[in-house]
């Protein structure tokens, strides 16, 4: 069993505290993430020295970044509740601590760095212990985020970071990773290259059909009418599960969209073809294969998220801090997907549902929760992350990651990870949480169909 020794754990507050900082009220693209989870990403870099040196030399610089960090992000520091003067509005308020937690701990040497950094299968087991929890604030109500700086001496850092959806999407969670990792490598925001400051004003995000108030009442309706989950069986024991890394290159990308762009030419059909596309209907196919999924079911499913910032009228700003996500529904036929050319029928419909998004990138909002809920029956495929989210450009000063790893997967069956390759400029890497039975059958199926591009 992994493990690992807590060398510190305290809390770190913005370097200046603002009374003027406002009470934010929680949108309708916030309000569906309520009652979710973090996401977890673990950032390994190397470092070729011992735990006292970075104790006493890299973590001041990390801790003081930090502080300064939250001043600009200070709604991490806060906790969800609901308005005085309207119980139905929940809104982002100042915690008594008014700060978020960070761990430092070192690894006990049960834990191999250079196996971890690795894409091949590792025992998830390995990899939690690196990842931080959220806990409770003094107050009793929950914290929106964490972190946990992990020491392996003389091999590497590992930088666990956990954000609770509610408080934003990925996108503003990687804009916060990479403003502390610059305040950290510049000492402070004065460089040319230091991201820009976030806009947490929630006014920036239009609800003109009142979808905050529609959305809150179908999760109280849905919760009202559900029946609750059944109780586990203990007696049955969770297969152990693996993490693993699987890429595809450049110019397997560009072959596989070259595939899709052509035969949906020759069928006369409008498709948009991406990295995206072809990477998420490889994923799938290969998900779908070893699971051992029986060519009678009638129908898959792919669930993703898309950014609407650009996409709302008027946009919202690329620098806004929440969330800014709608789901995007795929459907296609397990036949067609599982037949020799099932990457372009992936491929073709993920970018069907995607143009159907300039029909109107709200249309049906109400509903989506419900859609979400009716699916997961059947086992969707979904995905984590984003290649455009450059997670490899992180830099804290120790150079660029070895590896970047999505944990929060790990707690949805059927998601994948999808980040920009850390290897290869224009490739693509997919991670995936599988038991070892299935995870040896899902590359056997990826690295058999590369040897046919």
């Amino acid at each position: 069993m992994a493990t690992i020794k807590i060398l510190d754990q305290n809390h770190v507050s913005p370097s200046t505290t603002s009374s003027s900082d406002p009470v934010v009220p929680l949108t309708f693209f916030d309000i569906a993430w309520l009652h979710t989870g973090p996401v977890e990403r673990l950032f390994f870099f190397p470092y070729n020295n011992s735990t006292s040196h970075f104790l006493s030399t890299s973590l001041p610089s990390l801790t003081s970044s930090l502080s300064l960090t939250l001043q600009r992000f200070h709604l991490l520091t806060c906790h969800v509740t609901t308005s005085p003067s309207d119980p139905a509005q929940y809104i982002f308020s100042p915690s008594s601590s008014n700060s978020i937690a960070l761990t430092v701990a070192e690894s006990d040497g049960s834990i191999d760095f250079e196996e971890i950094v690795s894409s091949d299968p590792r025992d998830l087991s390995k990899l939690d212990p690196l990842v931080p929890q959220l806990g409770k604030s003094d107050d009793g109500t929950a914290a929106l985020a964490a972190l946990q700086i992990t020491i392996f001496p003389n091999q590497g850092i590992c930088i666990g970071v956990s954000i609770h959806h509610v408080v934003c999407d990925d996108s503003a969670s990687i804009h916060f990773v990479k403003s502390w990792a610059a305040a950290c490598r510049d000492n402070g925001f004065d460089s040319e290259s230091a991201p820009v400051p976030p806009i947490h004003d929630r006014a920036v995000v239009p609800d003109p059909n009142g979808l905050y108030f529609k959305s809150l009442s179908e999760m109280r309706e849905l919760a009202s009418n559900g029946p609750p989950p059944p109780p586990p069986d203990l007696s049955i024991k969770p297969p152990a599960l693996l993490m693993a890394t699987f890429s595809l290159s450049r110019d397997q990308i560009d072959t596989l969209k070259h595939g899709v762009a052509e035969t949906a030419a020759s069928s006369g059909v409008l498709v948009h073809s991406s990295s995206f596309t072809v990477a998420c209907a490889y994923a799938w196919i290969c998900l779908l294969k070893c699971r051992g999924e029986n060519p009678t079911k009638e129908t898959a499913h792919l669930l993703f998220s898309v950014d609407c910032r650009a996409r709302l009228t008027p946009p919202v700003p690329v620098q806004y801090f929440g969330n800014c996500l709608r789901p995007c529904f795929v459907e296609a036929t397990v036949k067609d997907l599982l037949s020799e050319n099932g990457v372009v029928s992936g491929a073709i419909e993920i970018g069907k549902s995607i143009k159907g998004l300039e029909n109107g990138v709200l249309d049906g909002a109400e509903l989506w929760l419900k859609k979400i809920l009716s699916i997961l029956p059947n086992q969707p495929m979904s995905i984590g992350g984003s290649p455009r989210f450059r997670v490899y450009d992180v830099d804290f000063g120790f150079g660029k990651p070895n590896k970047v790893e999505m944990l929060s997967i790990a707690k949805t069956p059927g998601t994948v990870s999808l980040s920009e390759s850390g290897a290869e400029e224009g490739g693509i890497e997919i991670g995936v949480v599988l038991p070892r039975d299935e995870i040896e059958r899902f590359s056997s199926c990826f690295l058999g169909g590369l040897k046919l591009i």
